[in-house]
């Protein structure tokens, strides 16, 4: 399976968010850009690609207890970024940052722990992709847009491992599918 942990905005936040890039593509340029659609929007905490069936259980198990050990945490998407010259286009977050890079790190020590194979460790940024191109695009005008936004702040309280799907399909802009696998919640050591 390939896999990932997450924080996933709650569907007001999300409405929000989509309203802003709404706006993001009446911008020219657009051409360029693949849109991610909805279902994709999360907060990647630790990507684990692909995972032996086998170990799923051991790193679930370890995820609850990484969340368990991490108090809920205040966060809203605020602004924006880009990765590889435009090549990702990001919202970002803001609010209790330190504590979503502990859970960050957490979910990712719980998959080494797990014996789940990981690249190397880098520094944590908080980012939920909204397009992607192949080739280097000015995202400035994009930037300007997203740096006006600030979703309602919401109390995040879980943490999800999920599951991702990508086309099999061949059909030009087909998006992954994303399901939930298990969700543990934080704060349950309490």
């Amino acid at each position: 399976m390939r896999l990932f942990a997450a924080v996933l905005p709650p569907e007001d936040v999300v409405h929000e968010l989509a309203a802003e890039v709404g706006r993001l593509k009446e911008l020219p340029g657009v051409d360029g850009m693949r849109w991610t659609e909805r279902a994709g929007w999360h907060f990647t905490l630790a990507f684990y690609g692909e995972v032996d069936d086998g170990l799923v259980p051991e790193l679930t198990a370890r995820l609850e207890r990484a969340a368990a050990r991490t108090r809920p945490f205040r966060l809203a998407v605020r602004g924006g970024g880009q990765f590889g010259r435009g090549r990702a286009l990001w919202a970002g977050a803001e609010r209790e940052l330190d504590t979503m890079r502990l859970l960050a790190g957490r979910a990712e020590a719980a998959a080494r722990k797990a014996g789940v194979p990981m690249d190397e460790h880098r520094r944590y940024t908080a980012h939920l992709t909204v397009a992607r191109s192949r080739d280097a695009v000015d995202v400035r005008p994009y930037l300007e847009v997203l740096d006006a936004f600030r979703s309602r702040t919401w109390t995040v309280d879980e943490l999800v491992l999920v599951r991702s799907s990508l086309p099999t399909s061949g059909v030009p802009g087909e998006q992954p599918r994303y399901e939930a696998v298990a969700r543990r919640s934080l704060g349950a050591a309490g």
